[in-house]
């Protein structure tokens, strides 16, 4: 491990010095684009103001015989349009593929400081991070790359999972995780083909009724991801990361889509990722905080200013515990009414 004094320092002779803190940035959805395709780049211009982040994805989906023309048309995408406060992120091919080293010295160079992150693939270990930081500074450096490029790791084996701490403090450029549960299902063995979500076969059954043991029994279906999705939120914020749901693949169920990213923003990830149009509001919705929550979150912070002592408040009781929860809601809605002002006069601020 470096000593904390060289853990931010820049890896390679002209590369930007990292962050210390991550910049504060809106990211309640990270939508999906398919650069190889020029019909969904034309909508781009469009996109970038319904999106926090705009990511165009050259791994999974995109077929072999697509990857250089994806590539492509990313860096084209990247070049043509104006993101402003909208964020540009890239989904690179694994570090085990033919194509990820090109990924890599095309896109760095010919988009320098309009690129804020990169997604990596099926990271396993802090080895897979070291290996990309390294390499980033030295592109920076060599591209005259101004503030350094971000990373962003997908939680999508089951070596991964075990390695979560050490893969969120493995370097200053950590941006955050996402989980990836169909890779992770298929690193795991499960038994589903489900691409995020519950399963019906996953579930827990009431006790039987005494006076009719044969009858039918309530059954409540459980979370798949729970466990991962709570260990990766406590590495993430134990090291000042941000987390996030991953893909949901059943575009029809929006339903279940919004269930499952509510069930991620109240563990405490930041957003989950959006594949398809229908997603992008149930994302904004969802990872936005309730007016009638910020308006009682402010009450308690207004109601005890140095956050110490304790409150009554409808008749329950407010403590420095209950004041933190409340700054973090207050937070959020801050940082989300800054980037939609019709939110800033929902939220009175």
């Amino acid at each position: 491990m470096k000593p904390p004094r060289a853990f931010f320092q820049p890896l390679a002779i002209g590369a930007p010095a990292p962050y210390a803190a991550l910049p504060v940035r809106t990211e309640r959805m990270i939508h999906f684009v398919p650069p190889h395709m020029e019909k969904v780049r034309a909508k781009v211009p469009q996109l970038i103001s319904q999106v926090d982040v705009v990511l165009g994805n050259l791994e999974d989906a995109i077929p072999a015989d697509a990857k250089e023309a994806a590539r492509a048309g990313f860096v084209q995408m990247g070049q043509e349009n104006d993101f402003g406060d909208t964020g540009l992120w890239v989904r690179i091919n694994c570090l085990n593929s033919p194509w990820v080293l090109d990924d890599l010295m095309t896109i760095v160079p010919a988009l320098k400081d309009k690129l804020d992150v990169i997604m990596l693939p099926k990271v396993e270990g802090a080895w897979d991070i070291h290996y990309l930081d390294q390499l980033l500074a030295q592109l920076e450096a060599r591209a005259g790359v101004t503030k350094p490029i971000l990373i962003h790791a997908i939680l999508e084996t089951a070596q991964g999972v075990k390695n979560v701490e050490e893969i969120a403090a493995a370097s200053p450029r950590m941006q955050g995780m996402s989980l990836g549960p169909a890779d992770l299902a298929a690193s795991r063995g499960m038994k589903t083909t489900r691409v995020g979500g519950g399963h019906p076969g996953y579930k827990v059954l009431a006790d039987a009724d005494p006076a009719s043991p044969d009858a039918p029994r309530a059954a409540y279906q459980q979370d798949l991801w729970h466990y991962t999705l709570a260990r990766m939120v406590d590495a993430c914020q134990t090291y000042g990361l941000k987390a996030f749901y991953g893909p949901f693949g059943d575009f029809s169920d929006t339903a279940a889509c919004e269930a499952q990213f509510r069930n991620a923003f109240l563990m405490g990830c930041a957003g989950a990722w959006t594949l398809h149009p229908t997603q992008i509001d149930i994302a904004k919705r969802v990872f936005s905080p309730d007016a009638d929550e910020v308006a009682f979150a402010k009450r308690i912070l207004e109601a005890m200013p140095d956050g110490t002592g304790a409150v009554m408040i409808d008749g329950k009781m407010q403590d420095d515990a209950t004041w933190k929860q409340a700054k973090v809601i207050v937070d959020l809605a801050r940082q989300v009414a800054a980037r939609d002002p019709q939110l800033a006069d929902v939220y009175g601020l």
